[in-house]
């Protein structure tokens, strides 16, 4: 009696949603997911985000305007996007996607709140100042 391996589920459907920055994928499994852009970007697989070791993690900051600008296939398991920030090293495998699928407002609110440690903020650093609060003095 032989055991079939378990088949990890592949996309049947993969659509880049520009203006709502939103990276929809289905699964062969009838799972689905809508996965923002920029939670890709935080976490990407990349050492440059992830390190080559645990506790080398790059927290990822001012990235809640970034976009997807391209998005390549890298063979028959994965897709390489290309973001607007230059940020083009991540190579998500399809069980990777369905990770942070299933997993994904657990991992966004861990994000958030290593965010909030570091006083950090999503917003990109280039982002135009606000405008000077209103003054009541008069010269």
């Amino acid at each position: 009696m032989s055991a079939h391996p378990s088949r990890s589920p592949s996309p049947s459907s993969i659509v880049l949603h520009t203006v709502s920055r939103v990276l929809e994928i289905a699964f062969d499994d009838g799972a689905s997911f809508r996965l923002p852009f920029e939670f890709l970007r935080v976490y990407s697989p990349s050492a440059e985000v992830r390190g080559h070791g645990p506790g080398q993690e790059v927290l990822q900051v001012g990235k809640r305007d970034v976009m997807i600008s391209d998005l390549r296939s890298v063979g028959h398991y994965a897709v390489q996007p290309v973001f607007s920030d230059g940020h083009d090293s991540g190579i998500y495998a399809w069980d990777y996607l369905y990770e942070l699928g299933a997993n994904q407002q657990e991992l966004w609110n861990d994000y958030l709140e290593r965010l909030a440690a570091a006083g950090a903020s999503r917003e990109p650093t280039d982002a135009p100042p606000s405008p000077p609060a209103a003054s009541c003095a008069r010269h």
